[in-house]
């Protein structure tokens, strides 16, 4: 299958990329390797998944109509798994517009591409934010009132609402996949778990919103990127699934793992609660197991583990940052 993954050079699209050329898909991947967090992390990213085969790259951005036409004229795709975003709550609340612009718009214009391409499956990266401090627990993807706190979880849920409007109007197969908390190699530098390895570790302070109380259901992105495949060869017309692991640890306690992890107390420092933070996140995924066969697998002490000793050992600027990437004009 001919695919192409929008966000591929960051944490989850490089991972899902690497994924599908281990199983023979043709890949493309569009990145505008922008400067939230630094660009040679997500080359050094692109530099992992060449390792696994050939791709296409294309750095472009897809708020772009002009240049996402041709990209899709060049690579004429039968699905599109659409992870690119701009990401995070905090941010969000900082730069609402430049959300709106990438999160929103940039969605549009890939479904309407993928319209006249006649691309057959959409798959978009939505989040459990769009959940806002719902109630009832576990999180359902059909019981929920769906009412974000966060400019970031708004853009997410009108993504989602694209897609259906997409799928209904037009009958593009569009899925929407709702992440939770996704962590492990790669992942991004301003993330909480991968900034507290690096801090605990060179024994520098923590800084820790609220009381720690606070929960998430933290997921490893080996099983996000199975839910991802699975999602990519589900029948239907529209879905929403949530990938959590179902399994929500309170904020201190991946504090107190992730210290037996590194071998060092932290040193936290407590700071207020911040606008836009949910209190929990949780996720039921009966329906994810049910229709995509959905299976978390790594518990999230073995998970810290296997994330602990990837930043200790990796070393991402040992080759220059090019060495073999293939960039497509």
């Amino acid at each position: 299958m001919r695919v192409l993954i929008t966000g591929g050079a960051g944490f989850i699209g490089s991972h899902v990329a690497q994924q599908l050329i281990h199983q023979g898909h043709e890949i493309a991947i569009v990145d505008d390797l922008n400067d939230f967090y630094s660009p040679d992390l997500k080359i050094a990213n692109l530099r992992e998944v060449r390792q696994a085969g050939w791709f296409r790259f294309y750095e472009e951005d897809i708020r772009d109509e002009s240049a996402m036409r041709d990209v899709f004229s060049a690579v004429r795709p039968e699905a599109v798994i659409h992870l690119a975003a701009r990401a995070g709550v905090r941010p969000s609340l900082e730069q609402p517009l430049l959300y709106e612009s990438v999160n929103v718009r940039g969605t549009l214009v890939l479904l309407e591409q993928s319209r006249m391409s006649g691309v057959s499956k959409f798959l978009f990266a939505s989040s459990s934010s769009v959940y806002g401090n719902e109630d009832q627990v576990p999180y359902s993807e059909d019981r929920s009132r769906n009412l974000p706190i966060s400019p970031y979880a708004a853009t997410k849920l009108a993504g989602e609402k694209l897609c259906f409007t997409y799928s209904h109007l037009y009958g593009l197969s569009a899925i929407c996949l709702r992440f939770f908390t996704v962590y492990g190699p790669r992942q991004r530098p301003d993330l909480a778990i991968r900034k507290f390895i690096g801090a605990i570790g060179r024994g520098e302070p923590i800084p820790v919103f609220g009381d720690g109380s606070t929960s998430r259901d933290y997921t490893y992105v080996n099983d996000t990127v199975q839910g991802i495949v699975a999602a990519l060869f589900h029948d239907a017309r529209f879905d929403v699934f949530n990938l959590g692991n179902s399994s929500p640890i309170r904020l201190i306690d991946l504090i107190r793992l992730i210290e037996r992890a590194v071998g060092r107390e932290a040193i936290i420092r407590w700071k207020p609660e911040q606008p836009g933070d949910v209190r929990t996140t949780y996720a039921d995924i009966t329906k994810a197991r049910t229709l995509l066969g959905y299976r978390p697998a790594t518990a999230i002490d073995a998970g810290i583990e296997a994330f602990v000793n990837w930043h200790e050992t990796s070393n991402i600027f040992a080759k220059p940052i090019f060495s073999g990437l293939a960039v497509a004009s």
